[in-house]
C-alpha cells in the first residue's frame, strides 16, 4: 500500500518507470573473469584510498573529543591500541625535522644555507637583506628589492644630501687578457665612436679612467644592440700583454659572452672550475651522518663531534658546477676570456658626502717588512712588495691622495670616471662604539694646494694601480681573512673593553679599486647630482665591510632605489629602457605577463574598458609598430622619394600629409563644457578590422614578435645634439637665440633633417618629458602631437590643463556578449538529455576558436594604425614616469619616432617648439609636458 503511495507521488517518471528502464538496460549474461578483473581494480583503488589519511592531523587529533588527552601527543601508551601503530609511524616520521635549536646550530645553519643557494646565487651581503629587504629573484640571483620600512624619501634625501649605499656585486665581470694590439683590432668591430668612447680611448687605454659605451654585434651598428657596458683597463706595466674588464648588467652577459668568443674565436676551455666549498659525496655523507644524527647530544668529549667535517660557506657563485669551465682561450690570437662574475665585489655609495663615508671607514695599510708567522700565508704578497721602494713610495703617494678626498665637497669635482687604487687594513677593526653620520672636514684642507692641484689635474696614472687585478693576491687575501669568531675574541682580551684593537702585523691587507660616478652628467640643470664611489673588493670581504659603512651612517638602497636614481638622472635603465637589445624585449615580454595576469585578476565589472578610452596597447609599447606606421605616413604624404625598406608595407593612412598631425582627427567635445560623448567612433575602430591592414600586428597573446629588431634606437652623439637644439624654442618667453649657434647646430630646415629621415626610417629617441602644470605621467603613457588649436588655447588661458579624447565605441563588446549567450546555451544543452557523443556542431567551434582570445576591455584584434588610432597623433611612449623629488614636478621618460619628431618640430611655431601632450593608458585627460633630449 505504501508503494502504491509512493507510486502515485512520483507520476509517470517514478520509481516505478525507472526500474522498468533500468532493468530493460541490463545485459542479460556477463563474462565473469572480465567482471571480476574489473572490480578487483576498484577495490583496491577504494582500500588505497581508504589507507591514506586525507587530512594533515595527527591520530590522536581524529579521536573524539571526550577522549583526548594531553599526553597523547608525547605518549603513545595513551592511545587505544588500535591506533598505537600508526601512532608510532608517525612519530618516526615526525622525528626527521629536527629542533628549532638544533636547526639554528652554525654548522646546520651554513649547510642549510648551502643548499638554499644552488638554484639562485646570494651574495654576500644577502642575509642581512633578507631580514630588511623585500627580496626577489631575478637574472638568477636573490636580490633585494626595496626596504621594509617607509624610506622612500629618506633614501632621495641620502642620494642628495648624504651617502646611499648599493650592493652591485651581482653585475657581470669578463676579463680579456692578450695583445693590446690583438684586443682593439678586434673590440673595434663591436662598438662604435658615433656613440662617444671607444676601447681605444686614450685616457681609459692608460688605465687612468673608467670608459662607459654601448656594444653591437661586430659590424652591425647601429643594428643589433647588446646592451651598455663599463670598462676598465689596467695600468700598463711596459709588456705587450693587458687585462681589461668589460662590466656589465647579468641580463646581458651571455649575449656579450658569445659574441666575444665569436670574434676571438675563442672555443676551448682553458681552465676548469672548482668550487672551493663543494664537498666529495663521502664527506657529505660523514656530514649528514655526524650533523643530523638524532637521539644523541653532541658534547665536548664525543669523538664523533672531532670528526666531523667542518661545512664550508659558498664564496661566490654557488650555482656554477663543479666542472663548469670559466675560462676561453683562442688558439690562433692568444687573447683569454675569464668570467670574474662573483670573484670581484663591487658596493656603490652615491651622494655628495660618499667620499667621506670612504676616508672614515677606510685607512690605507701599514707597511710591514717582516711575515708575522713562518707557518701561515697572511699577508707574504704585501710583505714582498713592501721590499721594492718603487712599490712603497706608490703606496705613500696612494694614500696621500686617498686622504685628499676628504677636502673635497662633492665627488662630482673630480674628473669622470677617476680610478684610484689603494691597499687598506682590515676595516672591522675601525668600528665607532655606536652609529655615527660621516662628515667632512672643511677647514682642515682649506687653504692646501694639493687639494687645488686634485681638483685640476686629477689622480695620476700610476695611482690607479692596484693589487686587485693579480687573481693569486685576490685568493690568498680570501682564504687568510680573520674570521668574526677570532675577531670578537680578541676584542674580549683587551684589557680596556671598546679601546682600539691592534692587530698589528696579523692585520690583514686588502687590495681595492676606487672608481668615481660622474652622476648626472647631460642637460643644464643639477650637474654632478647622483655622483658617488665605486668600490672593488675581493670576494670573502663582502660584509667585513659592508657593516663599517653602515655605522658611518649611510642609507641601504635596492633595486627601486637604482631605479629611481637612473631616474633622476634621465638616464636609461637597464634592460627596462633598451627596447632594442635582447634582454630589453624580454623585460618588455615578462612585463606584459604581469600586468595582463594583474588585469585578468580584477572582477571584469571592475577593469579599466582600455578600447573605450583608445588605449590598443596598456601593457606593452609597439615599437615596431609605431615606427612603421611613421613610415608609411612619411611615403604616402608623396613628398619625400626613397629606396623601399627590407619590411615594406602599404600604409593605411594614404591620402593623408605627412606633416599634417590633425590627418584622422576625430571631431571632440568643447574642454569647456566637459561633456564627451560617450558613443562617438573613431575613423580607425570598425573600418580597421573590415579592412585588411598589412602593418596590423598578432593576436594579443603573440604581441611579442612586434617587438622584433625593426627598429633601432639613434644613440648618435652628433645628431641627438642637432635634435636637441631644435627641440628648444628659438622665439617668446623660453627662446633660446644664441643656443644654436653657441653649439656650432644648424638650423631646422628640409635640407638639414631629409638626409635624417632617408638614413634613419625607423628609429626611436630618448627623451624626458616634465609636466607643465599638475599631473603625474605613468607607465605606458602616450605621447601625442598637439594641434594648433591646443596651442592656441593655451596661449590664450595660461591654466588650460589639456583637451580630452573623445570616448571611443567597444567594437568588441557585442562579441564578447554573444559568446557569453553561446556558452550558456551550451551549458542548457548540456544539462539536457541528449545522446552521447554528440559533438559541438562546425560553426560553434569556429565561433569558439575565434572568440578564445576576447578579453572585455582589451584590444584583441590585429592593431591597426597606432599614430591616428586617437585624436591627437601619437608620437611615442613613456618607459618611467613619476613625480619627480628632485625637480619637483611629474617627470616623464621614454621613446618617441625620430620621424614623428621631426615632423612635429617642422610643423610647431617657435614659441611652441617642443610642447607635447601626455595621456595615461586610463586616462582621457591630455597634458601639456615640454620635451627635451640631454646629449
Amino acid at each position: 500500500k505504501g508503494q502504491n503511495r509512493g507510486e502515485r507521488g512520483r507520476g509517470r517518471g517514478g520509481w516505478q518507470g525507472r526500474h522498468q528502464s533500468v532493468s530493460e538496460e541490463m545485459p542479460k549474461y556477463i563474462t565473469v573473469s572480465t567482471f571480476a578483473q574489473a572490480r578487483a581494480a576498484e577495490i583496491s583503488a577504494m582500500l588505497k584510498a581508504v589507507a591514506q589519511k586525507s587530512s594533515n592531523s595527527l591520530v590522536f587529533q581524529t579521536l573524539p573529543r571526550h577522549m583526548r588527552r594531553r599526553a597523547m601527543s608525547h605518549n603513545i601508551k595513551r592511545l587505544p591500541r588500535r591506533l598505537q601503530e600508526i601512532a608510532r609511524k608517525e612519530k618516526k616520521e615526525q622525528s626527521k625535522t629536527k629542533c628549532r635549536k638544533a636547526r639554528r646550530r652554525h654548522i646546520n645553519l651554513v649547510a642549510e644555507f648551502n643548499r638554499r643557494q644552488r638554484k639562485n646565487i646570494w651574495l654576500e651581503t644577502h642575509i642581512w637583506h633578507a631580514k630588511r629587504f623585500h627580496m626577489v629573484k631575478k637574472w638568477g640571483y636573490c636580490l633585494g628589492n626595496s626596504p621594509t620600512e617607509k624610506s622612500y624619501r629618506a633614501c632621495y634625501r641620502a642620494m642628495a644630501k648624504h651617502c646611499l649605499l648599493q650592493d652591485l656585486s651581482y653585475y657581470c665581470c669578463l676579463e680579456l687578457t692578450g695583445k693590446e694590439n690583438e684586443l682593439l683590432k678586434q673590440l673595434a668591430r663591436i662598438c662604435n665612436i658615433d656613440t662617444g668612447l671607444t676601447f681605444e680611448e686614450a685616457c681609459c687605454l692608460s688605465g687612468g679612467f673608467e670608459g662607459s659605451l654601448y656594444l653591437h654585434r661586430a659590424d652591425r651598428y647601429p643594428e643589433d644592440m647588446l646592451g651598455p657596458v663599463t670598462f676598465i683597463w689596467k695600468p700598463s706595466d711596459g709588456s705587450e700583454n693587458r687585462q681589461l674588464w668589460i662590466w656589465m648588467h647579468p641580463a646581458l652577459k651571455q649575449d656579450i659572452l658569445r659574441e666575444l668568443k665569436a670574434i676571438f674565436q675563442c672555443s676551448e676551455s682553458e681552465e676548469i672550475y672548482i668550487p672551493e666549498p663543494v664537498t666529495t659525496s663521502i664527506q657529505e655523507e660523514k656530514q649528514m651522518d655526524v650533523v643530523l644524527s638524532l637521539g644523541k647530544k653532541r658534547k665536548k668529549e664525543d669523538k664523533e663531534g672531532e670528526k666531523a667535517v667542518p661545512v664550508k660557506k659558498i664564496i661566490g657563485d654557488g650555482t656554477r658546477e663543479p666542472f663548469q669551465s670559466c675560462s676561453w682561450i683562442s688558439q690562433t690570437t692568444g687573447i683569454m676570456i675569464s668570467d670574474r662574475t662573483m670573484e670581484i665585489l663591487r658596493y656603490r655609495l652615491i651622494g655628495p658626502l660618499s667620499h667621506s663615508v670612504l676616508t672614515e671607514t677606510l685607512k690605507a695599510a701599514s707597511l710591514q717588512t717582516e711575515m708575522a708567522d713562518s707557518e701561515t700565508e697572511i699577508n707574504n704578497w704585501w710583505v714582498e712588495n713592501c721590499k721594492d721602494p718603487e712599490k712603497v713610495s706608490l703606496h705613500q703617494r696612494q694614500s696621500a691622495l686617498f686622504e685628499l678626498l676628504e677636502g673635497i665637497s662633492s665627488p662630482s669635482e673630480m674628473p669622470p670616471g677617476t680610478i684610484l687604487g689603494l691597499t687598506v687594513g682590515d676595516p672591522r677593526v675601525n668600528l665607532p662604539k655606536k652609529k655615527t653620520k660621516a662628515m667632512p672636514d672643511f677647514e682642515k684642507y682649506q687653504d692646501n694646494d694639493k687639494v687645488r692641484q686634485l681638483y685640476l689635474e686629477g689622480v695620476p696614472v700610476d695611482c690607479a694601480h692596484s693589487f686587485i687585478w693579480d687573481q693569486d693576491i685576490c685568493k690568498n687575501v680570501t682564504e687568510n681573512k680573520i674570521s668574526e669568531q677570532d675577531l670578537n675574541h680578541m676584542r674580549a682580551q683587551l684589557l680596556v673593553p671598546g679601546s682600539h684593537l691592534d692587530l698589528g702585523p696579523c692585520e690583514s691587507k686588502i687590495p681595492i679599486l676606487l672608481v668615481q660616478q660622474p652622476g648626472k652628467m647631460t642637460g643644464e640643470d643639477r650637474p654632478g647630482w647622483g655622483s658617488g664611489w665605486d668600490i672593488y673588493l675581493p670576494k670573502g670581504w663582502g660584509m667585513a665591510f659592508w657593516i663599517p659603512f653602515i655605522y658611518r651612517g649611510v642609507r641601504v638602497g635596492g633595486l627601486q632605489e637604482a631605479l629611481k636614481h637612473s631616474e633622476y638622472q634621465r638616464m636609461p635603465h637597464t634592460p627596462n629602457d633598451f627596447p632594442d637589445c635582447q634582454a630589453g624585449m624580454q623585460f618588455a615580454k615578462e612585463l606584459e605577463t604581469s600586468l595582463l595576469e594583474k588585469f585578468k585578476r580584477r572582477p571584469p565589472a571592475k577593469r579599466t574598458n582600455y578600447v573605450k578610452l583608445g588605449t590598443l596597447s596598456p601593457f606593452a609599447c609597439p615599437w615596431g609598430q609605431l615606427t612603421k606606421n611613421w613610415e608609411g605616413r612619411m611615403k604616402a604624404s608623396g613628398e619625400f622619394v626613397r629606396p623601399s625598406s627590407p619590411h615594406p608595407e602599404r600604409c593605411a593612412t594614404e591620402g593623408h600629409s605627412f606633416c599634417d598631425p590633425k590627418a584622422e582627427v576625430a571631431k571632440e567635445a568643447s574642454p569647456e563644457t566637459g561633456e564627451v560623448e560617450d558613443t562617438m567612433e573613431i575613423t580607425s575602430s570598425e573600418g580597421a578590422l573590415k579592412t585588411e591592414d598589412v602593418t596590423g600586428t598578432q593576436d594579443f597573446g603573440d604581441r611579442d614578435e612586434t617587438m622584433t629588431s625593426d627598429f633601432i634606437v639613434l644613440r648618435s652623439e652628433k645628431l641627438l645634439m642637432q635634435l636637441s637644439a631644435w627641440c628648444y624654442p628659438t622665439a617668446g618667453k623660453d627662446r633660446r637665440v644664441r643656443l644654436i649657434s653657441r653649439l656650432g647646430q644648424k638650423e631646422m630646415t628640409e635640407d638639414v633633417f631629409l638626409p635624417i629621415l632617408m638614413s634613419y626610417p625607423r628609429a626611436l629617441v630618448w627623451v624626458n618629458l616634465s609636466l607643465l602644470r599638475k599631473g603625474n605621467p605613468e607607465l605606458h603613457a602616450m605621447i601625442c602631437i598637439p594641434t594648433e588649436d591646443d596651442l592656441l588655447h593655451l596661449s590664450k588661458d595660461k591654466l588650460f590643463c589639456g583637451p580630452q579624447e573623445p570616448r571611443h565605441h567597444d567594437i568588441f563588446k557585442h562579441k564578447i556578449q554573444k559568446l557569453k549567450e553561446e556558452k550558456k546555451k551550451r551549458k542548457k544543452k548540456d544539462n539536457t538529455k541528449t545522446p552521447e557523443g554528440d559533438p559541438l556542431s562546425v560553426p560553434d567551434k569556429e565561433t569558439a576558436e575565434e572568440h578564445k582570445d576576447l578579453i572585455l576591455g582589451l584590444w584583441s584584434d590585429a592593431l591597426p594604425d597606432v599614430t591616428s588610432h586617437c585624436s591627437r597623433t601619437l608620437l611615442g611612449y613613456v618607459t618611467r614616469g613619476d613625480f619627480s623629488l628632485a625637480a619637483g614636478c611629474g617627470e616623464a621618460l621614454g621613446f618617441v619616432s625620430l620621424t614623428g619628431l621631426l615632423c612635429m618640430l617642422h610643423n610647431q611655431p617657435a614659441d611652441k617648439k617642443g610642447l607635447v601632450l601626455l595621456r595615461a593608458p586610463a586616462s582621457l585627460q591630455y597634458r601639456f609636458a615640454r620635451l627635451n633630449i640631454e646629449v
